[in-house]
C-alpha cells in the first residue's frame, strides 16, 4: 500500500467534512433526521479537526493517541450514515459514496496507527 502524505489526507478529511455538512443541510426538520444528522455532523467534521491536531503532535505517543481519536470519529461516522439510510431518512444509494469514504478513512487511519505503534517498538 502506498503511503499517503499528510497534505493529501488533510484535504481528503476536509472534503469529507464538507460533504457531511452539505448532507446535513438537506435533511428534513423531523426530530429523527436532526438527531442522527447532528451526530454525523459532529463526528464527521471531527475527523478533519482531529487529524489536523494529530499532524501537530509533539511526540509519537501523542500522535498515536490523536490518530486513535480520528479512527473512532471515522468509525462513528459510518454508524450514523448507516442509520440514516436504514431508517429511511436518506435513500441508501445517496449515502453509498460517503459511507465508502468513511470506511476508507477508518482503514487508512487504523493502518497508520498500527504502523506507527510498530515503529515505536
Amino acid at each position: 500500500m502506498t503511503e499517503i502524505g499528510p497534505q493529501i489526507m488533510r484535504a481528503r478529511t476536509k472534503t469529507f467534512a464538507l460533504r457531511i455538512i452539505k448532507l446535513f443541510r438537506t435533511l428534513s426538520n423531523r426530530a429523527d433526521a436532526q438527531v442522527l444528522g447532528k451526530q454525523l455532523l459532529r463526528c464527521g467534521t471531527a475527523v478533519a479537526a482531529n487529524y489536523r491536531a494529530a499532524c501537530r503532535s509533539r511526540s509519537r505517543a501523542e500522535f498515536i493517541a490523536k490518530i486513535g481519536v480520528v479512527v473512532e470519529e471515522a468509525d462513528e461516522s459510518m454508524l450514523w450514515i448507516e442509520l440514516l439510510g436504514e431508517a429511511g431518512i436518506v435513500p441508501p444509494p445517496r449515502l453509498e459514496a460517503l459511507h465508502q469514504e468513511a470506511r476508507e478513512l477508518t482503514a487508512i487511519f487504523t493502518a497508520t496507527r498500527q504502523s506507527t505503534r510498530a515503529r515505536r517498538s
